[in-house]
């Protein structure tokens, strides 16, 4: 099969694990549980599940322990991008070619909604620890218990969104845009990454460079986004572009250029590609993966 049919195949399956997961529409909340469905099963790559799946695999995991944090991750990226699209934040009415979750449900609800996906993705998680089957299991499992946290809160992605939520609306230094990237996009593709190695029973020096290679392709990530925001289709992408230029964001394309944005997307790329050349095992679709990730279209 290509490339393409095995990534269809494996987005497929990842579905599948995520609906799983889903509580139940039912009980007086119900409308929550049905915002969480609606803002989780919109679509989307899945590639941060599908990152730590071919990490895991690729030191050797095979069982089914990775599959609550698989889960887990989505929510939490789901979350971040509930929160963004809010009035108080991005006021973006459309979220991969449908209503956002608050323009579909309110903001009140767009609001528990982001907090409800938070909160259940760490109830998720924690399901892990079910499956483990011997002690060395359940500790790898609380040390990617460990990271999911420290990856997503104040020193992760949240941290990250804190900054460039308070720069908003002026003029942003590189090495603020530098710390707001990586930790914003970064860390969760480092947590992704970094629980697929740890679950794996990767060791220590190769747990430091799966991080060091996620926090490139995040950062290459978050850099081609700023250069998809003035060149996307709407069509393809599934979001109106010009939001950045509308919130007067800064990003790399408004403080470099085009070119050297496009440059920089390039070089952390091939740096990221090395690094994977340094780990154990062999995982071509991994690499292609991530290849995908920083060149995308959409």
């Amino acid at each position: 099969m290509s490339f393409k049919e095995i990534q269809k195949e494996k987005t497929a399956q990842i579905e599948q694990i995520l609906k799983a997961y889903l509580p139940r529409v039912q009980g007086y909340q119900e409308v929550i549980m049905d915002a969480m469905s609606y803002s989780m099963l919109a679509g989307g790559k899945r590639l941060r599940p599908m990152l730590m799946q071919e990490t895991y695999r690729m030191f050797g995991g095979t069982d089914r322990v990775i599959e609550p944090f698989m889960a887990a991750i989505e929510m939490i990226h789901t979350s971040s991008l509930v929160h963004d699209d809010l009035p108080c934040m991005d006021d973006d009415m459309i979220r991969r070619g449908k209503a956002s979750t608050w323009a579909e449900y309110g903001e009140d609800i767009g609001v528990l909604a982001g907090d409800a996906l938070m909160m259940y993705a760490f109830e998720t998680a924690s399901k892990a620890f079910d499956a483990a089957e011997d002690a060395d299991a359940l500790l790898r499992a609380g040390k990617a218990m460990g990271i999911l946290a420290a990856k997503t809160g104040v020193y992760g992605m949240i941290g990250g969104q804190t900054v460039d939520v308070e720069l908003a609306g002026g003029p942003v230094p590189k090495d603020k845009l530098d710390f707001i990237y990586r930790l914003k996009t970064g860390a969760l593709l480092q947590a992704a990454m970094l629980i697929g190695a740890v679950l794996g029973g990767a060791a220590d020096e190769d747990c430091k460079i799966v991080e060091d290679l996620a926090g490139k392709v995040g950062l290459a990530f978050q850099i081609q986004d700023d250069i998809l925001d003035v060149t996307g289709d709407a069509s393809v992408t599934g979001k109106a572009a010009g939001s950045d230029e509308k919130n007067q964001k800064t990003t790399y394309v408004t403080l470099e250029g085009l070119s050297k944005a496009r440059k920089e997307v390039e070089a952390l790329s091939a740096a990221a590609i090395g690094d994977l050349d340094k780990l154990p095992g062999n995982n071509e679709f991994l690499e292609q993966l991530i290849r995908l990730l920083v060149n995308r279209e959409r």
